[in-house]
């Protein structure tokens, strides 16, 4: 009888062998490195490919400013174990507490993090847009899917935060003697785009706003008004630019007219496709895609973006 009660409370108080820890117990393998490029700015730049099981979901990009009263962080990554090894190099290089995140936009790669932050006391802050942005079924359907990729980094202990400040648009802000230019740059890869100058060292967190080195994803984005948030962006004259995905650009000008003139050339011949009544394919096979071609994600994006925006363009044109 003895034998036999040890053995029940050995079941009850041992965990099983192959049960997974929680994932707050979970912590991300991938590499990570905090980088300096400016004299209080830093990022950590994502693996290149989708949310897989081998990067753990680390496939875009975060920063933090380091101020004397505090530390600003931009994106919160996408899972809380990316964001408590995002909290460990910043204790690396500061011990300031850090106060508060801004979301560049509420996209799983961006924000699933932000409880790590939240435990800390940082608030967080986003734009008026992306209001009830985790209570949609679009954003349970997300989750959904990232715990099958992403398990056991996301899982039922991750839970998706809504700002505690929405911005109703362009706000500057001063911490610890920096300044701060938050830029509404949406609707473009989303109605809540955000993007935040740091004026003393000109380093730009564009956050998707901009893809470097590829083809950017458009899908049915407004390309009209990602345009010219990319304006608003090059009238900010950065020295460096830090984009949601790929490596920091020290040419930031040249980057952002990259970017600008693919949409305006993907408007351009799908609008006159559109208004001339050419059929989608026969449009898409006719145009000379040759400055392109070569840019990684033209196989996975160019086609998608140039048939959203034949249809978004063929009902702009519908409208006026």
């Amino acid at each position: 009888m003895v034998l036999r009660l040890f053995a029940l409370l050995s079941l009850i108080l041992l965990p099983a062998a192959h049960a997974a820890p929680p994932v707050n117990m979970m912590e991300a393998t991938v590499p990570m490195q905090a980088v300096r490029l400016g004299a209080h700015s830093y990022f950590v730049q994502g693996l290149p490919g989708a949310a897989s099981s081998e990067n753990q979901g680390f496939m875009s990009n975060a920063g933090f400013v380091v101020t004397r009263d505090g530390v600003v962080v931009f994106d919160a990554l996408a899972s809380p174990p990316l964001a408590e090894k995002l909290v460990g190099l910043i204790r690396k290089v500061t011990q300031q507490p850090i106060k508060r995140v801004i979301v560049s936009h509420y996209h799983a790669d961006h924000f699933y993090g932000l409880q790590v932050f939240k435990a800390l006391g940082a608030e967080i802050w986003a734009h008026r847009a992306a209001e009830g942005a985790t209570r949609s079924e679009g954003a349970a359907a997300r989750l959904a899917q990232r715990k099958e990729v992403l398990f056991p980094w996301v899982d039922e202990h991750t839970r998706l935060l809504e700002a505690d400040r929405f911005l109703e648009g362009d706000t500057d802000f001063e911490m610890g003697g920096l300044h701060f230019a938050l830029r509404h740059v949406g609707p473009a890869h989303s109605s809540e785009d955000m993007a935040m100058l740091v004026r003393e060292d000109r380093v730009l967190y564009a956050g998707d706003l901009v893809f470097r080195g590829r083809v950017p994803f458009v899908g049915d984005a407004d390309s009209r008004a990602w345009i010219a948030a990319l304006d608003k962006l090059i009238a900010l004259n950065p020295r460096v630019l830090i984009p949601g995905h790929g490596a920091p650009s020290r040419v930031p000008r040249s980057d952002l007219v990259f970017t600008r003139d693919y949409l305006q050339f993907l408007r351009a011949r799908m609008g006159q496709a559109a208004r001339d009544l050419v059929p989608f394919d026969e449009a898409y096979e006719q145009t000379d895609w040759s400055k392109y071609r070569s840019m990684p994600a033209f196989d996975e994006a160019n086609r998608t973006n140039a048939y959203n925006q034949y249809l978004r363009l063929e009902q702009e044109g519908a409208e006026e």
